[in-house]
């Protein structure tokens, strides 16, 4: 009987991970995307000084 290849496995599991994490970062990226054209949704506040 063969002994099982746990390097190979172990290697196969963290390409997978890998590959989900960057799936992930990608959504991200397109979500922030699809929101920077809406621009802000509140103007900027000007700070005001006491003299």
């Amino acid at each position: 009987m063969a002994k099982p290849n746990y390097t190979f496995e172990k290697h196969k599991r963290d390409l997978a991970k890998k590959r989900k994490k960057e799936e992930k970062r990608q959504k991200k990226i397109e979500k922030q995307g699809e929101r920077l054209p809406e621009g802000p949704s509140e103007p900027p506040v000007k700070e005001k000084t006491d003299d």
